[in-house]
């Protein structure tokens, strides 16, 4: 993999789902699937770590900002691919399954401050990696959302009870809410700021840039201690315990998930989720 050095920006140039830059101090990582919603491919999970790796061996960078290509952030992890491998059973299930996690995990125990900044969709899988972010700046047209119920899957990274709490995390998760609009997602705390969405990027980049002038030793250190109160608490045997559960439910493959799929295929992913949205009118 190859990395180009201009002045302050660092380039890779051999992604094909992400694209990763360096503005100064601050690393900045696009989800690069726009036609597709940005949607969160096996591909992309690999890009998304090797990604990661970099900044964490760059001692330049000190805070990073991901964003979606275009006007979404992403539609969470790819249905269509989900379409056209159909896993089946508990083997197939844990190896995409595991990758997921890690991947929405690696923004969590990243050394270096990580920040979401959110327009337009941020679904299911895109709206845990969010939640993971230390920090979410939102778009006034963001809408947050964990639909994964309605169309028969479980919840990958178990995240928002931990924000939101148990009563509100049941009300989102069970009801498969997908239409969280921003001052929404705000005031229940999963994100940090609302702006206008011409102002986004530039919020954002201005927030890591600040924290970047920080002594990262410092950074790092107090992001780890933050960490640690909630993982003190049990954070991660809960989310382990809650992949597991997602393993048994993917594994053994509901019937509302089956009958989905048996229509995404015939007659395309439009259709699915017609049919989805249908059922709860």
């Amino acid at each position: 993999m190859r990395v180009r050095t201009s002045g302050a920006v660092a380039m890779k140039d051999s992604f094909e789902t992400i694209e990763l830059r360096r503005d100064g101090p601050v690393s900045i990582i696009v989800l690069n699937r726009p036609r597709r919603l940005n949607a969160i491919n096996q591909a992309m999970l690999d890009e998304l770590q090797h990604a990661l790796d970099a900044v964490e061996e760059d001692p330049d960078a000190r805070a990073v900002v991901v964003f979606g290509a275009g006007s979404n952030f992403s539609s969470g992890f790819d249905l269509q691919e989900q379409m056209e491998r159909q896993p089946v059973g508990v083997g197939p299930w844990r190896e995409i399954l595991d990758r997921d996690f890690q991947t929405v995990m690696r923004f969590w125990h990243l050394s270096k401050p990580t920040i979401a900044a959110v327009r337009g969709y941020c679904l299911a899988g895109a709206c845990e990696l969010a939640l993971a972010c230390d920090m979410t700046f939102a778009a006034d047209d963001a809408i947050f959302g964990e639909p994964e119920l309605k169309f028969g899957a479980g919840i990958v990274v178990m995240l928002l009870p931990w924000l939101v709490g148990p009563k509100l995390a049941k009300e989102l998760i069970l009801t498969g809410a997908d239409r969280i609009s921003a001052q929404d997602a705000l005031r229940m705390g999963l994100i940090n700021r609302v702006v206008p969405a011409v102002e986004l990027e530039p919020a954002a980049i201005k927030l890591a840039r600040h924290i970047a002038v920080i002594d990262p030793m410092l950074v790092k250190r107090s992001k780890r201690a933050i960490n640690r109160t909630f993982e003190i608490m049990g954070m991660m045997e809960a989310l382990e315990a809650s992949l597991d559960i997602d393993l048994a439910i993917e594994g053994q493959g509901s019937e509302d998930k089956r009958h989905f799929m048996e229509i995404a295929r015939t007659d395309g992913l439009r259709a699915a989720f017609a049919w989805r949205d249908a059922r709860f009118r």
